[in-house]
């Protein structure tokens, strides 16, 4: 029996690493990719008023805002799926990953809704921080509105430091060549924009990117199942903000406007391995016991066959 389960270890292990130079091959190699560069939601982790949280004197408690960037090595070209109140960090962060000569060398910055920790980043390209200059940002009508009429971000449109683009729900964007980004609207508090989720396409895989959405069942009502938007791919970071009800103690959760990763893990259940597998959770909130690696929370998602992001994990497209 012993030797049996050393063998399976050794198999297990084999399999990881062969996953892992593959990965390290097809990025010394020049294929795009995507790196997550925050896992947290918008307040962060800890967040503003936590007294006592270890993460104030521990950086290794610490996670930043949700945050995906997608680049390309052959063409030295970088864009960042939300501008959120990290954004200083996580372009440093994105330097050392993928340096470029200018700054802040991004061609792009694609926003989900308006929310603060989604798009309020935006703010250290104007002039009181690195003044950039016409900075590509791709939004969605309402959300284009909102910029353009409200300050302080009318200014950042006035100013030139940033240069908006329109996105349309369902119309692929070509980025380059070799990548594609196509929006979908979900369903989620829209008190300033819409909210939408993207699909990542590269020369060989894809991602899907749901930081925000009510519930799957209401998406479904509006005539869209995640279990085909999660066939369509090969990894989808899913919202994963609260682990389960009474969580936050002392109030109803029942009607916070996020699926459980509980509820979440219900729904996928009878889904093969290998779909289940490509799920990891995002945009965990500060109370999210799942944010601890050792903690049971997350030993029950890897149990049923899911992952959650890490800070600087990869996926090749």
């Amino acid at each position: 029996m012993v030797s049996c389960i050393l063998a399976l270890l050794a198999l297990l292990l084999n399999v990881a690493c062969t996953r892992h130079e593959a990965e390290q091959r097809a990025h010394k190699d020049g294929a795009p990719f995507v790196v997550v560069l925050g896992i947290a939601q918008d307040g962060g982790v800890p967040q503003a008023g936590r007294k006592g949280h270890p993460g104030w004197q521990d950086p290794q408690h610490r996670r930043r805002v949700v945050c995906l960037s997608v680049v390309d090595p052959e063409s030295s070209q970088r864009w960042m799926f939300e501008a959120t109140p990290d954004f200083r960090e996580q372009l440093n962060l994105l330097d050392e990953i993928a340096p470029v000569s200018d700054s802040p060398g991004l061609a792009g910055i694609l926003l989900t809704h308006a929310h603060i920790g989604h798009y309020t980043g935006l703010m250290f390209l104007g002039q009181e921080s690195m003044g950039a200059r016409e900075v590509p940002v791709f939004v969605m009508p309402r959300m284009k509105s909102y910029l353009s009429v409200n300050g302080p971000w009318g200014q950042l449109v006035r100013y030139k430091n940033i240069e908006l683009h329109t996105l349309r729900a369902g119309e692929p964007v070509q980025l380059n060549e070799r990548l594609t980004i196509t929006p979908f609207l979900v369903p989620h508090r829209q008190e300033y924009s819409e909210v939408v989720g993207f699909k990542i396409e590269g020369p060989n895989r894809s991602v899907l990117f749901i930081p925000d959405i009510d519930s799957w069942q209401e998406w479904e009502q509006w005539g869209v199942r995640i279990e085909s938007k999660i066939e369509e791919v090969d990894v989808a970071y899913l919202d994963g903000t609260f682990y389960a009800s009474g969580e936050i103690p002392g109030r109803d959760m029942s009607g916070f406007p996020h699926p459980f990763i509980t509820h979440s893990m219900e729904r996928f259940a009878a889904l093969p391995k290998n779909e289940r597998r490509k799920i990891r959770f995002i945009h965990l909130n500060h109370t999210n016991p799942a944010l601890s690696s050792n903690s049971s929370a997350r030993e029950e998602i890897r149990k049923r066959g899911f992952g959650v992001a890490e800070e600087l994990e990869r996926v090749t497209l």
